[in-house]
């Protein structure tokens, strides 16, 4: 697949079906988050101009059964591997 058949990635995504700013176009392709100059493959949700991204506190769970979730703060850049 080419560059210019990706969707442009959003400035506040999540991996949640449920939430408001899960966008499946972009989950058809292979994404990456590279926070504070680290790749990090646990994120579940990030905002680039905010600067957080969330991701799970070990292995605790939710009362629904999902994971909880921390929000970190600090430098965020999303891109397609």
């Amino acid at each position: 697949m080419t560059e210019s058949t990706r969707p442009e990635l959003p400035d506040h995504l999540s991996i949640d079906p449920a939430s408001q700013f899960f966008v499946a176009e972009v989950f058809e392709h292979d994404i990456g988050i590279r926070f504070n100059g680290k790749d990090r493959n646990d994120v579940e949700e990030y905002c680039v101009s905010e600067g957080w991204v969330k991701v799970p506190a070990g292995k605790t769970l939710d009362r629904k059964g999902r994971p909880l979730l921390i929000k970190i703060k600090g430098t965020v850049e999303a891109y397609y591997r």
